[in-house]
């Protein structure tokens, strides 16, 4: 059942409403999360959930947003609502707003409320099945990934994803399956909605934070995992060249896990499969993801309601 949590109320999601006069509607300031709960050998378990909420937070403060909810409570907010759902496995997105305080709709959001809601929801591989098993083809982007001299590529903020939406429609009707944006200086900076790696001659290579990207939970669990399998990390600058030479490339994000990428600019990428590397992190990825492997445990949480009431602000 799709579920939502709108400031300390549970809901069919369907039913969640918010005023015309929302500040994050008009201007994009809203703030949010993407997570998933999996079904673990533990039942349903929220993979890394506090990293994803202090990421929120973060990303809130960043765009001087007050969330008027702790860590805590928005960690039993989850757990209640994913419970409450029934579903063995969803994706949870965590989003908080301002909304106008007196409806002039001023474009300093200073002084205005903040509504934070949670919805739950069935998601499977957002590239696909078959592009997560084959590999996807992907377009290097005309489009500019935004930079900090103009906004906090940092920050998990709704307005960011206009600069997504038109590379990922300019990478679909081109026949793509995804978009790769380079930064002000022309190196690799991250897909539409994921972080891009690149393989070669079993050393992988990931774009830095300085490169404008999201620092990826899934990305951090990826070059975690790939360091203690004892495989070789970089993260430093990545040119564009280097997508149409590399062995492999993948990319990795919460909803698209880990997904091999076949062609870069109609570039075969290595033998046109997912590559060895590529796989075995896949796989290290995915035991990681459902609960499978006790090295990485601490990062799954396993689902339990009532926790903690959370008042309403």
């Amino acid at each position: 059942m799709s579920l939502a949590w709108v400031d300390g109320e549970i809901m069919p999601a369907q039913e969640a409403t918010v005023t015309l006069l929302c500040h994050g509607l008009h201007y994009g300031t809203a703030v949010f999360e993407g997570i998933r709960a999996y079904a673990t050998p533990r039942g349903p378990a929220l993979f890394r959930l506090d990293d994803h909420l202090d990421r929120l937070l973060d990303s809130a403060r960043l765009y001087a947003l007050e969330i008027p909810y702790s860590r805590d409570e928005l960690r039993a907010a989850t757990h209640e609502l994913v419970a409450r759902s029934g579903l063995a496995s969803c994706y949870v997105r965590p989003i908080a707003f301002p909304v106008s305080a007196d409806g002039t709709m001023r474009v300093c959001p200073l002084g205005a409320s903040t509504t934070v809601a949670i919805a739950v929801w069935e998601w499977g591989a957002y590239l696909g099945e078959a592009g997560k098993r084959d590999g996807i083809r992907a377009k290097v982007s005309s489009w500019q990934r935004i930079s900090e001299e103009s906004l906090l590529p940092a920050a998990k903020a709704a307005g960011h994803y206009l600069n997504s939406v038109l590379a990922s429609v300019e990478a679909q009707r081109a026949g793509y399956e995804e978009a790769i944006l380079l930064d002000s200086t022309g190196h690799v900076s991250e897909g539409a909605a994921e972080n891009v790696f690149v393989v070669r001659d079993g050393r992988i290579a990931t774009p830095t934070l300085c490169n404008a990207i999201l620092d990826g939970i899934t990305r951090q669990s990826t070059i975690a995992i790939a360091r203690d399998l004892g495989l070789e990390v970089a993260e430093r600058n990545v040119g564009r060249h280097e997508l149409y030479i590399a062995d492999e490339v993948f990319v990795t994000g919460t909803a698209a896990e880990l997904t091999p990428v076949r062609e870069v600019d109609d570039r075969v990428v290595g033998d046109g499969r997912p590559g060895p590397v590529t796989l075995r992190l896949q796989s290290a990825l995915d035991d990681a993801l459902h609960g499978r492997t006790e090295r990485w445990a601490h990062w799954s949480e396993p689902v339990a309601a009532g926790a903690l009431e959370v008042p309403a602000p």
